[in-house]
């Protein structure tokens, strides 16, 4: 069984974030998922990212499986909630997880549900017991990831894709004790 953990990525695993980034925008693309087809994420966000110190990687056998951003703090899109709230309110202090993708060459391993895990152990020791997640109504194989892990779906948010019109996305919450 080869080793896997998370751990906060680097400058130089930009290339391989952005082909598992790349990558999954094909996927969805192919599945007819209408979720990250309008430049989001950017390669710009990506890098951000790596700079910001927000982004991890997952990593199985030496290899990056998968990546993921932890925003921490308060997520611009996750103000307005539809057909439900967050419990503690829209201004909490919480972690939100953003740009799940698991590389091509992993799929089918159920490394998705080791890599959110991770995230939120990461937001814990980060010292936020509130994280949030969001993922399109029509991702049923991220909604399971993301229930499997917990999650409570709290509502609609509607999230911009570089000026592509508000789209719905389905809200997720995890209260840590």
């Amino acid at each position: 069984m080869p080793a896997t953990y998370l751990r906060k990525s680097i400058e130089k695993d930009l290339p391989e974030i952005l082909d598992i980034i790349h990558s999954a925008i094909a996927y969805l693309g192919e599945q007819g998922i209408d979720q990250w087809q309008h430049g989001y994420p950017a390669d710009d966000d990506l890098k951000k990212d790596i700079a910001d110190g927000i982004n991890y990687v997952l990593v199985t056998d030496g290899n990056i499986a998968g990546t993921a951003t932890i925003h921490q703090g308060i997520d611009p899109n996750y103000l307005k909630i539809e057909d439900g709230e967050w419990v503690n309110g829209s201004e909490a202090h919480y972690a939100a997880i953003h740009r799940v993708a698991i590389s091509n060459k992993f799929r089918g391993q159920h490394l998705s549900q080791k890599l959110v895990s991770g995230l939120i152990t990461v937001s814990t020791v980060l010292g936020f017991k509130d994280v949030r997640i969001d993922t399109h109504p029509e991702n049923m194989a991220m909604q399971h990831v993301i229930t499997s892990n917990g999650f409570e779906k709290r509502g609609i948010i509607h999230m911009r894709e570089n000026g592509h019109p508000w789209t719905a996305r389905y809200a997720y919450q995890l209260l840590i004790k």
